[in-house]
């Protein structure tokens, strides 16, 4: 009986962007980088790139992408596109219409 509007999911996640597990993410990508720069040399580039790099990577991930919830959920649909059935089966509007169809087709 009422209208929902478009962006009502927006009010489920977290500061209106992130999911739970979003942050999650985030917060270990973050957690390995500190730990990443208080044992690694950072006087050399090499290293100071691989320390940063798990929250760089955590953040692309969780960052918005238009029409998808973050970068992981679009990864997450392309590799569903790619690895599941893409036969779509037609059930019909009703169930109830489809199955008296069916038996009418086996009336003739």
């Amino acid at each position: 009986m009422y209208l929902i509007p478009a962006n009502a999911k927006r009010g489920q996640y977290i500061f209106g962007l992130f999911r739970p597990v979003d942050l999650i993410i985030f917060g270990i990508g973050v957690f390995i980088t500190i730990l990443l720069v208080m044992l690694m040399p950072m006087q050399e580039t090499w290293a100071a790139v691989t320390a940063i790099s798990p929250a760089v990577i955590a953040a692309l991930l969780v960052a918005p992408v238009a029409y998808y919830h973050n970068v992981l959920q679009l990864l997450i649909e392309i590799y569903r596109y790619f690895t599941s059935r893409r036969k779509y089966i037609w059930k019909g509007w009703c169930i109830r219409d489809e199955q008296q169809w069916t038996m009418d087709r086996k009336l003739d």
